[in-house]
């Protein structure tokens, strides 16, 4: 077994696709699948239309006219599957019912990789749980929008791993496909084959050292990094690229194995009210 470390450099490609994807300034497209249901008709036809959307396209997303309940909510995601709990120390104040995850944008310029997701900073791509084994890592992601704040220029961003495995050789593939993270004997290689498709579990850790291991007779660390390299300017790319700028109601679901996840930065200055988002991890 091969292991080695990957480590970005700033003149690789994706860095500079990073920061014009990722920008406070960068505006894209909203998805195609999208419908308006009220609250009280949501839990008879908006749920069956949501997962059938959810089924076709591994995304759906519901514009509700209010949020829903925590209850309601909850059992929503109870339809899905199990909601993994939110163990995590560093949020536990923000912790709901034990498996709800408030997201509020109030931590604001924050360089602590644990409050990321509460803050205003660019969240970069990847898919939930990647360090995780396969049965720890959620399949959907749930959020629903209780607050959309003061600013709307941060959108999630969402690219399909169908198109990021598109535009991948055969040989990147294989060599993802015998690649993991070297933090545990139990996490999936980067990309792997299921249901006819490509699954990525990968992370965009930035400036971080990923140390990686791999299990290609013939790799060597150069082609291995060059096959992650190119897998990041892929996820980067703003073609496959689409956002989701939040509204009061709006619900998204969508399948952690069809699509990488970001957010785009948000506001530098204090807001009055910050973006509240509810979020659900289901197995």
């Amino acid at each position: 077994m091969l292991t080695s470390q990957f480590t970005e450099r700033p003149t690789d490609q994706h860095c500079g696709l990073r920061n014009a994807l990722l920008s406070a300034n960068s505006v894209l497209p909203a998805p195609s699948v999208r419908f308006p249901e009220t609250v009280a008709g949501f839990m008879g036809t908006g749920v069956e239309r949501l997962l059938d959307d959810l089924q076709k396209h591994g995304l759906s997303i519901v514009q509700l006219d209010a949020p829903l309940q925590g209850p309601v909510f909850r059992h929503l995601g109870s339809l899905l599957g199990e909601a993994i709990p939110e163990l995590d120390p560093a949020v536990q104040p923000y912790v709901e019912d034990g498996v709800v995850l408030n997201l509020v944008a109030d931590a604001g310029v924050t360089g602590d990789i644990h409050l990321q997701p509460f803050g205003t900073t660019p969240l970069s791509l990847h898919s939930e749980g990647s360090g995780r084994c396969i049965a720890d890592q959620p399949r959907y992601i749930v959020l629903m929008c209780v607050e959309p704040g003061d600013d709307d220029s941060a959108q999630t961003v969402l690219i399909p791993m169908v198109s990021v495995a598109a535009g991948l050789s055969p040989d990147d593939l294989r060599l993802l496909g015998h690649t993991r993270y070297d933090s545990a004997h139990n996490v999936p290689t980067i990309a792997r084959a299921s249901s006819s498709r490509t699954v990525f579990s990968f992370r965009d850790f930035q400036g971080t050292p990923l140390q990686w291991a791999c299990e290609a007779e013939d790799a060597e660390p150069e082609a291995v990094n060059q096959a992650l390299r190119r897998l990041l300017a892929q996820m980067y790319d703003r073609r496959h690229a689409h956002g989701v700028t939040w509204t009061r109601g709006l619900l998204i679901v969508m399948d952690n194995t069809r699509f990488f996840h970001g957010r785009t930065a948000g506001p530098v200055r204090m807001v009055h009210q910050p973006r509240h988002l509810k979020r659900l991890r289901i197995r």
